[in-house]
């Protein structure tokens, strides 16, 4: 497996095309694995507190609308 170092000395080297294809292909995979991790913390709960308060706010009159 390459060092952190190998993979950024790499990176620097590549073509600029080259270098916005890997972007986009980890800003894709950043992405999906904020999402992954979203679903699984509201899978296991660890949201609701937040979205409790959040509707009790709502329901109190404490939102604009911006």
């Amino acid at each position: 497996m390459l060092t952190p170092e190998q993979i950024e000395a790499a990176i620097l080297q590549l073509p600029s095309e080259e270098f916005c294809k890997l972007r986009e292909w980890f800003y894709e995979l950043d992405e999906q694995r904020w999402d992954e991790q979203l679903e699984k913390d509201i899978a296991e709960g660890k949201l609701e507190a937040l979205a409790q308060e959040a509707i009790a706010d709502f329901e109190a009159g404490n939102c604009r609308q911006i």
